[in-house]
């Protein structure tokens, strides 16, 4: 069942450029990850395993929906783990941006925009391999809170809360490049 996902991961990883050395970094500390094969995608693989994620933008591009993390106690963007059925990162991202915003129509540039690599709580202590992409709700959409969440609200770009996570602030610059560059919406 992993099979497709897994593929999709090296495929995505593999082919995705980052803009500096850190993110370089980020990519072939992951693909050496992968190379553990499927299980590097389940919560079970004590050195790491892959998550994806998205930054979500409102359809104007004025403000950015963020979540206050119960396990973390700060603001991140949406996301989380790789669960069966799911067959790409990009799905991923956007079954848990889905999930954890409650807004349905979310649209999702299947381009990544960042990798980051971080240790969590998670199974004691792993790494997550956070593969990142942008998200634009439908207008007028409603967020609202799940339970993966303490809180979850929009802000503007350029006043983002605190406690913020740590890399969530570097999303920003290329979730607004990708909405300018290309309108980030479903074909009719």
């Amino acid at each position: 069942m992993l099979d497709a996902l897994y593929a999709d991961a090296v495929r995505s990883i593999d082919g995705w450029r980052p803009e500096d050395a850190d993110g370089a970094e980020a990519r072939d500390r992951t693909l050496r990850l992968l190379d553990a094969g499927p299980a590097a995608l389940t919560r079970n693989h004590l050195p790491g395993h892959l998550t994806a994620s998205a930054l979500v933008l409102d359809a104007s591009g004025e403000r950015v929906l963020l979540c206050l993390h119960p396990r973390v106690g700060r603001w991140v963007q949406l996301g989380g783990h790789c669960e069966p059925g799911d067959e790409t990162l990009a799905g991923v991202a956007l079954r848990e941006a889905t999930e954890e915003s409650g807004i349905d129509g979310l649209w999702l540039d299947p381009t990544p925009i960042d990798l980051d690599v971080h240790q969590t709580r998670c199974a004691g202590g792993a790494l997550h391999h956070d593969l990142r992409f942008v998200a634009v709700a439908p207008p007028g959409a409603v967020a609202r809170i799940s339970a993966e969440s303490t809180a979850l609200d929009w802000f503007a770009p350029d006043a983002l809360p605190e406690p913020l996570g740590g890399a969530t602030a570097r999303l920003v610059a290329p979730a607004l490049a990708a909405l300018r560059r290309t309108p980030l919406r479903p074909a009719p």
